[in-house]
């Protein structure tokens, strides 16, 4: 199974956390991630690298110990603590097999490629469709999962410092027994251009439901605005192209979303983004449209988007009929002629 999402930065340096004092920590977030799985059994995951190897995670358990670092090219803090990561490969010996994970989420195999000759990385390296950071509740970058010799989730942390590197020792010295596995689950319906919907429900921060179908359309498109927001803020200095696409497609968004075409959702990505950010956010720039955390990434993954910001327009009977990564100069005569067509 081919593997993805993505990874990020520190608070200090994420000038929308500064701005919202709610905001929570990388290591609150990571915590977020521990809830619940710490102490299970890990799952049984088969990766493929980007060098075409397979990596097959249950294979490891009752033999070894597994770290995986989930990680972008783009992220200041992963980019800071890769020396500690290249240092516990160079380590690692027999009893414990080292992974790093990008999370693909606005990255790309030649970004990853291009960064590991640059940093000299010698370690197996994934690129995450999503499917990894979802079975390890993925929800900061870096991501730091270690897994004991027994097959079961031991630390989950966000920082490389004395907790981690006790977490890896104590699962290398951990017995090699119970070698229990967690069931992986079905694979998940995917939408993309011309496939008609089923109904969906997307529970918005207001505590309404936002209903995707024909009878809540009311003869009118619906518009999914897949986005997060730190995009205009934090990439502005290490993606700046990225950021400026973020901000027009804000401002596009908001201009449209108030001409009564088309309904509208905004959607966010759960990787370094809560309710209350999402909520800043919304004040912030005085958005109009419902938002929604996809908190599980379940929307992420069934519509494949892998970057922000990308629009998917559902005509009123359900169907998808366009699928925008950026601006679209066009898209505003376009809803209006599904909304009287």
């Amino acid at each position: 199974m081919i593997v993805r999402v993505a990874s990020f930065l520190s608070i200090l340096l994420f000038g929308f956390f500064i701005s919202s004092a709610r905001a929570e920590t990388g290591d609150q977030h990571a915590q977020v991630a521990a809830r619940g799985l710490v102490g299970t059994p890990a799952p049984h995951l088969v990766l493929k690298t980007i060098d075409g190897q397979t990596v097959d995670l249950a294979g490891f358990y009752g033999k070894k110990a597994v770290y995986l670092e989930f990680w972008a090219t783009w992220c200041v803090p992963c980019r800071e603590q890769m020396p500690h990561l290249k240092k516990v490969y160079e380590q690692a010996g027999s009893d414990l097999a080292v992974i790093a994970i990008d999370v693909g989420f606005d990255d790309t195999v030649q970004d990853v490629r291009k960064y590991r000759s640059e940093m000299g990385l010698k370690m197996p390296i994934v690129f995450d469709d999503g499917s990894i950071g979802d079975a390890f509740h993925l929800r900061v970058t870096p991501q730091h999962v270690v897994i004991g010799r027994d097959g079961r989730i031991l630390f989950i942390g966000h920082e490389a410092n004395a907790k981690l590197d006790a977490a890896l020792l104590a699962a290398r010295t951990a017995p090699a027994s119970g070698n229990a596995v967690a069931s992986v689950s079905g694979d998940e319906a995917h939408y993309q251009v011309n496939d008609q919907l089923p109904t969906l429900a997307v529970p918005t921060l207001s505590g309404d439901v936002f209903h995707v179908d024909a009878e809540h359309a009311h003869g009118q498109p619906t518009v999914l605005v897949f986005m997060s927001p730190w995009c205009e803020t934090y990439l502005a200095g290490s993606r700046p192209a990225l950021a400026a696409s973020c901000r027009a497609v804000r401002e596009q968004v908001t201009v449209l979303s108030r001409q009564g075409h088309a309904r509208w959702i905004g959607i966010a990505s759960p990787l370094w983004a809560g309710k209350d950010d999402l909520l800043a956010y919304q004040r912030e720039h005085h958005l109009t449209m419902p938002l929604a955390l996809d908190d599980s990434g379940t929307l992420f993954r069934r519509f494949r988007v892998m970057h922000v910001p990308t629009l998917l327009v559902v005509d009123a009977k359900g169907r998808v009929v366009r699928r925008i990564e950026g601006v679209d100069p066009q898209l505003g005569q376009e809803l209006k002629a599904l909304a009287t067509g």
